[in-house]
């Protein structure tokens, strides 16, 4: 075993043993610190990999629940001195505008603002910043991403969708001569009854900048988040964009950044950004001292999050005005293999979600706990995960979730039954 982990994880012990006394808790003095070697053995403290040796790839292979546990534990015995302070700050993340035709405006983010006043009619409806918080040489996070640009392509493209619903108004396939599928019927006329925003997208590529776990673990997402905000306002004042059109969605860590940026852009101009949303925000491994990091309900006008890995790569900290737990507070969700697979799954959600005539695929309804949500039999206020997620809706909100695709249980290519009352073969699945 390396020498230098060893004495690492000494150290770790060494600083445990050394805490002193617990604060007071109800009244009574806790006489002993917990220990590492309290909740670890020896064993399984060397078995822990350095922040160096930690990989994306490493955690893809892994199943779920192993790669969770190690996840805990690396997160957990990074907290136990507070002393893990962030020094990683990505310069001249890599931007990218995707275009209707599949072409792409790519630039450094200190060259984008030029680039895009060239750009006829830009920003004159919505505009999406997706800030990533994965790198893209991972299949799982390329196609997550994949996914939402084309459903907001979807979603922002009235051409595109009207020709859709034009071309499925037939019950025949006249490319393949084929008859349709009751799935391609039902698009066909949620596309015809779609809402259709018009809208730009602009993709923060933060998440390729992330090419080690040690650069994921510390990065400091204050001032990342702080050049950020600085951006989103600059881009607001030179080409004249309305603040209350902006949305930025953060993916995993790039939730805790889109939070800090939201901040940033508040403190410069006074106003605060129309939403901000967290897709399966990451626990934060290191801190800067008495300052509050994180995602949080306030950092926009609405804050809503949705947790798919809250024991994997994600967090249990509620961080929204509203957050969603698809299948409750669990490691993953059904049909996710890994730990990346889980984290993106929040991603695949909200694409679902985006895409024309999907926007309530995801009922949900106010529930501490999966159990809790199956007693009341999904009764209560209901709410959309998603995009049509209401302005004013608070608290923690509880759904269940298909496997694979469609995953949203009120998606229009599999309309579910079950959700009030009467159950399906799904809820016999032993995911669920």
């Amino acid at each position: 075993m390396n020498p230098m982990r060893v004495l690492s994880l000494l150290a770790c012990l060494v600083v445990a043993a050394m805490a002193g006394p617990a604060p007071r808790m109800g009244g009574n003095s806790v006489n002993q610190a917990l220990k590492p070697s309290q909740w670890l053995s020896v064993q399984e403290l060397e078995s822990i990999p350095a922040v160096d040796e930690l990989t994306l790839e490493r955690l893809e292979s892994m199943p779920l629940e192993k790669g969770a546990e190690l996840l805990q534990q690396v997160y957990h015995l990074s907290q136990i001195n507070h002393d893990v302070e962030p020094s990683f700050v990505p310069s001249n993340v890599q931007v990218y505008v995707p275009r209707p035709n599949g072409d792409k405006i790519v630039a450094p983010i200190n060259e984008m603002i030029h680039r895009l006043k060239q750009k006829q009619n830009f920003g004159q409806d919505e505009v999406t910043i997706i800030v990533t918080g994965l790198p893209q040489t991972s299949e799982t996070v390329k196609k997550a991403n994949r996914k939402l640009i084309q459903a907001y392509m979807q979603r922002y493209n009235l051409q595109q969708q009207q020709q859709q619903a034009q071309k499925y108004s037939s019950n025949v396939d006249e490319d393949n001569k084929q008859p349709r599928t009751s799935s391609e019927e039902d698009y066909s006329e949620q596309a015809k009854t779609a809402n259709t925003n018009t809208g730009d997208i602009i993709v923060i590529d933060l998440g390729s900048t992330l090419t080690t776990y040690k650069r994921y673990a510390m990065l400091d997402i204050e001032k990342t988040g702080t050049k950020l905000g600085k951006w989103i306002a600059q881009l607001t004042s030179e080409l004249q964009l309305p603040y209350e059109t902006i949305h930025v969605i953060g993916e995993n860590v790039g939730a805790h950044v889109a939070g800090a940026a939201a901040n940033e852009f508040t403190r410069l101009t006074g106003h605060k950004l129309r939403r901000v949303t967290g897709l399966d925000p990451s626990h934060i491994v290191a801190k800067n001292r008495n300052t509050l990091t994180g995602l949080a309900r306030g950092d926009a006008e609405f804050v809503d999050v949705i947790h798919t890995s809250v024991y994997g790569m994600g967090t249990p900290a509620r961080n929204g005005d509203v957050d969603f737990y698809p299948n409750g507070p669990s490691t993953g969700v059904p049909g996710a293999e890994n730990v990346i697979e889980a984290t993106m799954r929040a991603t695949r959600f909200f694409a679902e979600s985006v895409r024309p005539g999907y926007e309530r695929s995801f009922p949900a309804v106010p529930a501490n706990s999966l159990k809790q949500y199956k007693q009341n039999d999904g009764y209560g206020k209901r709410a959309y995960m998603g995009i049509d997620a209401a302005y004013d809706i608070k608290g923690d909100y509880i759904l269940q979730v298909n496997p694979s695709s469609p995953f949203g249980r009120n998606a229009p290519a599999q309309r579910q039954n079950s959700y009030h009352g009467v159950h399906t073969a799904w809820e016999s699945n032993k995911e669920f």
